[in-house]
């Protein structure tokens, strides 16, 4: 690769990292801020905040100083990493989808019942959604429980403050396995529901945007990695991670760890005892705890912990 080759990568990098801004498959989609803002506003009333509307929002020890500063290198060099290192491994997810299919054909023919098209859309996109969810309970949980791999998921939880951006503060070996476990189920559940529909899926029905997904970034879902202390009802936070919920899993108080590792639905980390609900829980301080917060001071100390 020569050195033009290497800067037009770079440049596609970062490219990559400010269209996050306009891809509805990314959290901070400018629509979702939007909705997040509105949401914003009605913690803001609700909670009868002192001072201004603008003021809590664009709090600037939320988006100013060293911790915020780590998320936006985080953000741009991991758009980088993405275009060099992680590009290269999406066909991963087609190739299992192609044996997925090949290997239910082999053992199972082919289908002697049709399936409409509606239900195939409808469950392919609740499936994928769940089984995703699933499986990120569960990389979460080994990132917690594994200390190599905890080592690296400290990057994440690092973080003194927390915004939207820090969604993206993620070490990148984090972000190669969190890939791998992405494509690896869209390949096994897209091979499977393509078996079933006897090639009626669709590129849209494929790539499209998860509606189920959709509607999770809608409500709320930049406020996880937020000083806005949204909650759910008692009884939904059963069933959905609130933003508060999340934010219990970043605090650094002992009592807090391990708990609520769920990406959006509760249901996993009440079947495995790690469920911890908003009611009660009044002040939360984010990080690792003082003599840790020190060694991940700097993106360089963040990037080789």
């Amino acid at each position: 690769m020569t050195l033009t080759e290497v800067y037009e990568k770079v440049g596609e990098g970062i490219q990559l990292s400010f269209g996050y801004f306009m891809d509805p498959n990314k959290r901070i989609f400018f629509a979702f801020l939007i909705t997040s803002f509105l949401l914003s506003y009605y913690v803001f009333r609700s909670t009868r905040v002192q001072g201004t509307f603008l003021k809590y929002v664009f709090n600037a020890k939320v988006w100013m100083g060293t911790s915020p500063s780590i998320d936006y290198c985080f953000l741009v060099f991991n758009g980088v990493f993405k275009v060099f290192a992680i590009a290269p491994l999406l066909v991963v997810g087609l190739y299992v989808s192609f044996y997925t299919k090949e290997f239910l054909l082999d053992h199972l023919g082919y289908l002697e019942f049709e399936i409409s098209e509606f239900w195939i859309v409808t469950l392919y996109t609740v499936t994928l959604f769940v089984v995703k969810d699933f499986s990120s309970y569960w990389v979460h949980w080994l990132f917690h429980k594994v200390p190599f791999l905890w080592r690296f998921h400290k990057v994440h939880h690092s973080a003194r403050v927390l915004n939207p951006i820090t969604q993206y503060r993620i070490h990148p070996i984090e972000l190669v396995a969190n890939n791998l476990k992405g494509l690896v189920v869209f390949g096994v559940v897209t091979g499977i529901f393509d078996f079933l529909s006897n090639g009626k899926f669709s590129i849209y029905t494929i790539f499209g945007v998860n509606v189920l997904g959709f509607l999770f970034l809608t409500l709320g879902a930049n406020l996880r990695h937020s000083h806005v202390k949204l909650k759910y009802p008692s009884w939904l936070e059963n069933y959905l991670i609130s933003p508060v919920q999340h934010q219990i899993h970043h605090s650094d108080d002992p009592q807090h760890f391990d708990r609520n590792f769920g990406s959006v639905l509760a249901i996993w980390d009440r079947l495995f005892g790690s469920l911890i609900k908003s009611k009660g829980i009044q002040r939360i301080r984010f990080g690792l705890g003082k003599e840790e917060n020190l060694r991940f001071s700097s993106f360089w100390r963040n990037l080789f912990p």
